[in-house]
């Protein structure tokens, strides 16, 4: 064949860095995406968003000759390999939405052949790789169905991808034996599972995520609830206290997986994960609890309020399910103005940070880019969840 692997979604953030990894490697690698303009981003040796060193790889692998870019369906029959990459989200009553992945097999179902292994790489409700496997086999294809979990943190996709252990599951010996060779190029360890614990595997792994944050945001809002700092609280618990040291710092915990996954954890359990229920709560309340903590000391209907940093973490442009937009919608309703602004992301109404500096009478750290380090802010009232300016954690009063 062509190709050692065809990446289906490849130009969004889980799926280029793995196809430029690959590719660097030596692998022969096609992406298959019908986002034209980014395939012209990247063509260009562009990186269409924000990955550490993310541009100086993609001009490796484009340079090698081993990375191509189409978005004719029909090249997936030219690759060893074909990994599906896409978002899985959840539909209007928080339900996992299989749809996405079932239609997208269905899509690629007359160009698969015979001997291909199909990955799936996406986060998926636990059983859908068995699914998707029964789906094949009814229309009579021999494809070898695996599922390898993608584990990176955005930001750091080429870094991690080269040390991280790779999961890998599948259902017959040819399957894992492809995907051992396959992920063999990376260097890294290789871990096995059966394909329902790998699936599983995933999802505990960012409820995990969620529920820690969780704690220390509920810990954070009981500080301020007696009006005390909780970030002194903090340093001295974890100093020199190895049993707390892994304790997460006060924080908004967003983005297109930590809350979707704890839900879809939820859903395969019967709707029985009360901790996933109670982190969520947390997480999500964040914002209107620093709201109304702020109304107690600040006549908002007569502030214009400003929020530093719209993504949903730090040094990063990807906006999904950013809490500093529900932080937004919030104030709109409390506040007499509320003035935006972001280093990565630019929507229509942003402004430039020192115009939202200089026009705000109070300030939100919405989120903690490195780029606001060195900000002059004057004496004007902060809040900052994470300390990040290190003045500790407590709400303005």
């Amino acid at each position: 064949m062509d190709y050692s692997l065809c990446v289906i979604g490849g130009l969004g953030h889980a799926g280029l860095p793995l196809s430029v990894v690959f590719a660097c490697r030596g692998q022969r690698v096609l992406i298959y995406d019908r986002n034209t303009r980014a395939a012209e981003v990247v063509r260009a040796g562009r990186m269409p968003f924000v990955e550490e060193r993310g541009e100086e790889h993609l001009r490796e692998a484009l340079a090698s000759g081993n990375l191509d870019i189409t978005d004719d369906i029909r090249a997936v029959s030219k690759a060893r390999t074909v990994c599906v990459v896409i978002g899985t989200p959840v539909d209007d009553h928080l339900n996992p939405a299989l749809e996405d992945v079932t239609d997208l097999v269905d899509e690629l179902m007359p160009h698969l052949v015979d001997g291909q292994v199909v990955m799936l790489r996406s986060t998926v409700f636990p059983g859908t790789t068995q699914l998707i496997a029964e789906r094949i086999a009814k229309r009579g294809k021999r494809v070898h169905v695996t599922f390898c979990p993608e584990r990176i943190a955005e930001g750091r996709a080429f870094v991690e991808l080269r040390h991280l252990p790779q999961i890998i599951s599948g259902f017959d010996d040819e399957g894992l034996r492809a995907m051992r060779e396959l992920f063999a190029c990376l260097g890294c360890e290789i871990v096995e599972l059966s394909p329902m614990e790998a699936e599983l595997g995933k999802l505990f792994t960012n409820a995990w995520r969620y529920c820690q944050f969780a704690v220390s945001n509920q810990f954070y809002v009981i500080a301020n609830n007696y009006n005390l700092d909780f970030y002194r609280i903090y340093d001295a618990i974890t100093h020199g206290y190895p049993r707390i040291s892994g304790m997460a710092r006060a924080g908004f915990a967003a983005g297109p997986c930590l809350f979707k996954d704890t839900l879809q954890l939820a859903a395969f359990n019967n709707n029985a994960f009360a901790l996933g229920y109670a982190a969520m709560t947390t997480n999500e309340g964040l914002p209107n609890h620093l709201v109304e903590r702020l109304k107690l000391s600040f006549p908002l209907k007569q502030m214009t309020v400003g929020l530093l940093g719209m993504a949903f973490k730090a040094d990063n442009d990807d906006k999904r399910g950013s809490l500093a937009f529900k932080m937004r919608r919030i104030l709109q309703w409390e506040a007499a103005d509320v003035l935006c602004t972001d280093v990565y992301l630019q929507e229509t109404g942003f402004l430039p940070v020192d115009e939202v500096v200089r026009r705000s009478d109070l300030l939100i750290l919405t989120c903690p880019h490195r780029e606001y380090r060195q900000l002059e802010l004057g004496d004007k009232p902060v809040v900052d969840v994470w300390n990040f300016f290190g003045k500790g954690g407590a709400i303005p009063r």
